[in-house]
């Protein structure tokens, strides 16, 4: 009887461990890293996309070059817009993390597993709701955020 009793607390843990976390904390601090990085790689490529120094040898009455180059400052802030709402869910994910909430799953309350949370470590959702959040009137609107 006893190891009955046991076995239900190992299958309904509700957390993870402060070792876990840690992992997980150093896989989100590690992102965190390369994403800044990135955001601030994005920002240049937008502040600079329209000075005119010694680098800028194009002449700038030509139309369609600066159609090109329109479009590409506007490709750049998108990119740089999506990597700044990264860089909030990533540190959203350390709060959790002190908070010892981290990969928990906020429609279901069970743990999101640990490989989804390697791939995607900002996830506040399992599989399970994410997918029955698709199936449940949104259409399979913004599938590539699983």
């Amino acid at each position: 009887m006893k190891k009955q009793q046991e076995m239900p607390e190992m299958h309904e843990k509700n957390r993870y461990s402060d070792e876990e976390l840690e992992e997980f904390k150093d896989i989100i601090l590690n992102k965190l890293d390369k994403a800044r990085r990135d955001l601030k790689m994005l920002m240049e490529a937008y502040s600079n996309s329209n000075d005119h120094d010694t680098t800028d040898t194009s002449p700038t009455f030509k139309v369609l070059e600066e159609g090109y180059q329109v479009l590409s400052k506007e490709e750049n802030s998108r990119l740089a817009a999506r990597q700044q709402k990264f860089i909030i869910a990533l540190e959203n994910a350390l709060i959790r993390i002190e908070n010892k909430s981290y990969g928990i799953c906020r429609a279901t309350g069970k743990l999101i597993p640990k490989e989804r949370l390697r791939i995607v470590p900002h996830a506040t959702l399992s599989m399970d709701a994410k997918l029955q959040q698709y199936t449940g009137g949104q259409g399979g609107q913004g599938q590539d955020a699983v």
